[in-house]
């Protein structure tokens, strides 16, 4: 402290009385002495810090910090998330007796905290730039924990985030996820900044020039906004999205939550969004990041329509009236066997295209070895002499006109 200084100087220097320094000071006698025998070291160090609020929660907390240390780092609770969860089991107390409870635990346990790093803050004007990112969560639904795709938007001025998750990374999944993101913010920003993902860039040129994917491009078109793609290896000009990820793995993804299907757990990712808008902006400590997005929202460029986010492929339909996609087979029209069609592919559903036409509209799939029919399209029979299944022409077969459900069996 800085009066130890003071108490020496005035003692051994001065040659002050210990009765006059405490008089003067307005400190007790063997204060003063302690600060005569200190010369580095601080004057007061606590060898036990009480913990009264937290009392019986200790074992509590011993519970989960033991439990946490058996999952995977990205999916332990940090001091902030246990400190959360034991106000809902009644905690009353504060947030440093629980960060110092598992400072300690771990320190205890040989867990390293985490290096911290360093970086510049950029600044960015309302409306201008929003970032996207990928990130991995684990989750239960209906029943069968896995690994998801998370999709992260951040609007950088605000810091109003986004997030929608999905099976898989492909382009489709960014594409409707984009759609999803501008309808959420009801606007677009100027710029979308991005890694140098397969699915956006096709190749990275000399600095920071890119050849984006076509398809992207189309729909970068229709919002108006400029594509940019980071330097390598280089997160930091991306860092708001970067953080924000690993923040909502801490607040929604631990403990696993579980939900039934993807609709279930989008719907509580997005009314979570506006929950945690609700916080203090981190730069504009008066504001919450709610209030800085309604300044920031009439600043977004309008959507004037929602771009049909889909990647088509070109297919030849088998002479089983059957096109092959991911691994899983679904049914066309029996008169399409043997010719060529477009398959336009969603999140969500695949559309069978021909003459202009949809012909088929199959609900989405994941998975392998999986086989989808749609009713009068084609006629399904079991072989048992060959033991296959076996596809008849609509035409030849007058049992395909009486399918009225859907078909849907593993093979």
């Amino acid at each position: 402290m800085d009066f130890i200084a003071e108490i020496r100087r005035r003692h051994f220097v001065s040659g002050e009385s210990i009765s006059s320094i405490a008089r003067g000071l307005k400190l007790s006698r063997p204060t003063v002495r302690k600060a005569l025998k200190a010369e580095t070291d601080p004057l007061y160090q606590r060898q036990h810090q009480p913990v009264p609020k937290l009392g019986d929660f200790q074992t509590q907390l011993t519970d989960w910090m033991e439990l946490d240390a058996e999952l995977p780092k990205r999916q332990r609770r940090t001091a902030q998330r246990l400190f959360e969860c034991l106000q809902v089991e009644g905690y009353q107390g504060s947030y440093g007796p629980v960060q110092r409870f598992a400072l300690n635990w771990k320190q205890q346990a040989g867990i390293r905290a985490s290096t911290m790093q360093a970086f510049v803050p950029l600044a960015f004007p309302a409306g201008d730039t929003c970032q996207f990112d990928w990130s991995h969560e684990v989750v239960v639904l209906g029943g069968v924990m896995q690994t998801i795709k998370v999709a992260h938007f951040r609007l950088a001025y605000s810091r109003q985030m986004f997030i929608v998750a999905y099976p898989r990374e492909t382009q489709e999944m960014v594409l409707d996820a984009h759609v999803r993101a501008f309808s959420f913010f009801d606007g677009v920003p100027r710029r979308m900044v991005y890694d140098n993902l397969k699915t956006v860039v096709d190749a990275i040129l000399v600095g920071k020039e890119r050849r984006f994917n076509r398809r992207f491009l189309t729909m970068a078109n229709h919002y108006l906004f400029e594509p940019v793609a980071c330097t390598p290896e280089s997160g930091w000009e991306k860092g708001q999205v970067e953080n924000q990820a690993g923040n909502v793995r801490e607040w929604l993804f631990t403990p696993t939550p579980k939900f039934q299907d993807f609709a279930a757990l989008n719907a509580w990712l997005a009314t979570r969004c506006l929950e945690l808008a609700e916080r203090r902006h981190p730069q504009q400590t008066t504001r919450s990041i709610a209030e800085c997005f309604a300044e920031e929202q009439p600043r977004l460029n309008a959507v004037r329509a929602a771009f049909d986010g889909y990647v088509e492929k070109t297919l030849r339909a088998s002479s089983t009236c059957l096109i092959l996609v991911d691994h899983n087979r679904y049914s066309v029209p029996a008169e399409w066997a043997n010719h060529v069609v477009s398959v336009r592919v969603t999140p969500e559903r695949l559309k069978v295209v021909a003459d202009s036409q949809v012909v088929a509209d199959h609900p989405r799939r994941f998975g392998r070895d999986h086989l989808i029919l749609i009713p009068g399209t084609i006629c399904l029979s079991w072989r048992r002499s060959r033991g296959h299944y076996g596809m008849g022409h609509r035409s030849n077969s007058g049992i395909c006109q009486s399918l009225s459900v859907w078909f849907e069996t593993g093979l």
